[in-house]
């Protein structure tokens, strides 16, 4: 009996590691629609998000991401931080090729994420610059928006999207150092009229980000929580947060929307089990 359910239980590990060893190698697309009534006259329109890549590569130079973001043929791209991993010894050559070919398929607007912010605020920390990379994705055409905000115009419909960089203090582990409306308000401003599409790469800040007035959200972070559990979600956070809220997925909030990426790479714990990359594409 004891042999057989150990055979039993390392079939079952086998199985396990290979699924994750599967998950590690392919991405999906994530497809979701968003409405609301100040978007009332719009007409069809599409916006990829991308996070969490962390100089991750999929095929020869990123190629497939590349050909699978190009065929949705998106209005916009957002990118919502953490594309680069702020270790030195990893090199985020893989991703500013990546990046700096996305302009050719429609405005690319990038916000950061903590690993970027981190590189930028304490510089002498790292050996690989953010100015470096920020300075090559703005050649490319990508409009960085660090606490800033670009105003569009879809039929008629203002458009604000705007990047938040939250205090640092926001991302520690094992504290519950939460973002407020007037943490907000000190970065970027009050909220106005027009369809506000604010990027803030923590999830667990959400109800601050909705208080503040954003019509949708966009968050990353948590990597879909490392491994999922049917109609549970995801296991844990990067700050250790057991089965944390928004782990990935599209929720309502109030009268307004909030879509948390499940991510394209990982890092500190390299695991995806139930949880595939994914390239998010909304429509409108």
């Amino acid at each position: 009996m004891v042999k057989k359910l150990t055979k039993i239980l390392l079939a079952f590990m086998l199985l396990i590691a290979g699924e994750v060893a599967r998950e590690l190698r392919f991405f999906h697309v994530a497809r979701y629609t968003v409405a609301s009534r100040k978007l009332a006259g719009i007409k069809r329109k599409k916006i990829i998000f991308l996070s969490d890549l962390h100089n991750y590569c999929y095929g020869r130079e990123n190629e497939p991401l590349f050909r699978a973001i190009a065929k949705e043929k998106p209005d916009l791209i957002l990118i919502g931080g953490d594309m680069l991993l702020r270790k030195d010894e990893s090199s985020y050559g893989h991703t500013v090729k990546l990046l700096s070919r996305l302009p050719s398929v429609c405005p690319v607007y990038h916000a950061n994420g903590n690993h970027e912010q981190k590189m930028k605020e304490r510089p002498r920390k790292y050996k690989r610059s953010f100015w470096d990379y920020k300075r090559q994705l703005e050649k490319a055409g990508i409009r960085f928006l660090e606490n800033e905000s670009v105003t569009l115009l879809w039929d008629e419909n203002r458009i604000r999207i705007t990047g938040l960089e939250i205090p640092l203090l926001g991302y520690e582990r094992w504290t519950r150092n939460r973002i407020s409306k007037a943490d907000i308000e000190a970065r970027i401003g009050e909220a106005g009229e027009a369809y506000e599409i604010l990027m803030a790469h923590h999830p667990a800040h959400i109800p601050a980000y909705h208080d503040w007035g954003a019509d949708l959200i966009l968050s990353g972070h948590y990597h879909g929580g490392v491994m999922r559990i049917p109609f549970i979600g995801g296991v844990v956070a990067p700050d250790f947060t057991l089965f944390p809220n928004y782990s990935g997925g599209c929720y309502e909030i109030g009268d307004g929307t909030a879509v948390v990426s499940k991510g394209l790479g990982v890092h500190s714990v390299p695991i995806r089990l139930f949880n595939p990359a994914e390239i998010v594409v909304m429509e409108f």
